[in-house]
């Protein structure tokens, strides 16, 4: 069986795609690499590159459903961006404070260590270190 192949990019739908693209960008301290409708006219995608060739897209279709993101409910829980250790987590960290983005701290486990925070939508975030 061959190796099991990484992720290469997440998209989460949001509901105002303006005010996302503004915060992510802010977030990842760069430009979406991509931003276009999809051809078929169902949706608009905006895609940042987020390191090792991941990507990280943010979709708004025409038809959304409301209602706010709730990782309680069978779906996406949240999406983690890998840290290489505890200094690079307390870094991002750091950078949710600057930004004035409200999170919860970092909270460390046997497993590792993370720092939770929302995006506009709700949508639940977390950079994450392995133990050390």
């Amino acid at each position: 069986m061959p190796e099991f192949p990484s992720i290469t990019h997440v998209a989460v739908t949001v509901s105002d795609l303006g005010r996302s693209t503004r915060w992510y960008a802010e977030l990842l301290g760069s430009e979406p690499v991509l931003d276009e409708d999809e051809e078929s006219g169902g949706f608009h995608h905006t895609v940042f590159e987020v390191g090792g060739g991941q990507l990280f897209g943010l979709h708004k279709h025409t038809a959304s459903a409301d209602g706010a993101f709730d990782e309680h409910s069978t779906g996406l829980d949240h999406v983690a961006f890998g840290c290489q250790d505890r200094a690079e987590l307390e870094t991002w960290a750091k950078r949710l404070d600057d930004l004035g983005i409200s999170n919860g701290g970092i909270k460390d486990a046997h497993y590792g260590s993370g720092v939770s925070f929302r995006d506009p939508d709700g949508i639940a975030l977390e950079f994450f270190a392995p133990p050390s």
